[in-house]
């Protein structure tokens, strides 16, 4: 469930433990990722600790919180605390109650999808093919297979950090032209495709344009945006040269260092 940029929702305080966390794959400069263990979404969220918790998220880019157990509606409070849930553009596995929900499973009954499978099977960045980009995305594993399950993330803040000073200057101010879909794979039949859309679906995604380069407004470090996926030309740029200036970022940015 993703959340766009917009003002946040505020849910009533209690009294709870302090946050406690620790690090995992940290970098010296800031860390990628934290772990949450020991907090309970149900029992300890307040205010104040979400503060603590959202700024851990900025400085952090991705935050674990395992050994959950949430209804529907407190997975819906919980990530509408960090913005505006937007409903994904594949509708017909929205959560029957809660629309921003979107099911993913590959579990088949009577014949029957219970959810989007082979969901995101690329690098891509959730809802870059948007005019307003999501603040962030909320994944709550409820089921997962013993192997291929595993969901990776890369940080782009490092990303852009490690480039060259040269290319850097060259791309810090190119924009990029987005739509739904994996450039790398168009083909309808195919596992790394992005999610087929219907006739009526694809009438919802237009082409949208965003920075190469984004500056986060909360801790003002920039980072490569979404050179994976979504990202199919560069403005200004003959087309076979803007591809392959983003196929060697995306090669670089999807390094296994990050």
């Amino acid at each position: 469930m993703s959340a766009v940029d917009d003002s946040s929702v505020s849910n009533p305080s209690f009294e709870s433990p302090s946050v406690k966390m620790n690090r995992r794959h940290g970098r010296s400069r800031g860390g990628f990722a934290r772990v949450l263990p020991d907090f309970n979404i149900a029992l300890d969220l307040n205010d104040h600790n979400f503060a603590e918790i959202e700024e851990m998220f900025y400085e952090s880019h991705l935050l674990v919180l395992p050994g959950q157990t949430l209804s529907p509606k407190q997975f819906h409070d919980w990530a509408s605390r960090f913005g505006r849930p937007e409903p994904h553009v594949i509708n017909q596995f929205h959560h029957c109650e809660f629309p921003d929900i979107l099911w993913l499973s590959n579990v088949v009954k009577h014949g029957v999808p219970q959810g989007l499978a082979d969901a995101g099977t690329y690098f891509h960045t959730d809802y870059s093919y948007l005019t307003k980009v999501a603040r962030a995305t909320t994944l709550y594993s409820i089921e997962v297979p013993s192997i291929g399950g595993n969901t990776l993330f890369a940080d782009q803040t490092a990303a852009w950090e490690d480039l060259p000073h040269a290319m850097k200057q060259e791309i810090e101010s190119l924009m990029v032209r987005h739509h739904y879909g994996n450039r790398d794979d168009l083909n309808e039949a195919s596992r790394t495709v992005a999610s087929v859309l219907s006739d009526e679906q694809k009438e919802l995604v237009t082409w949208v344009t965003h920075p190469l380069v984004m500056t986060h407004w909360y801790t003002g470090r920039r980072a490569l945006y979404a050179v994976s996926g979504s990202s199919f030309e560069i403005e200004g740029m003959p087309a076979r040269e803007g591809r392959q200036l983003l196929d060697q970022l995306k090669q670089h940015a999807t390094h296994p260092r990050y």
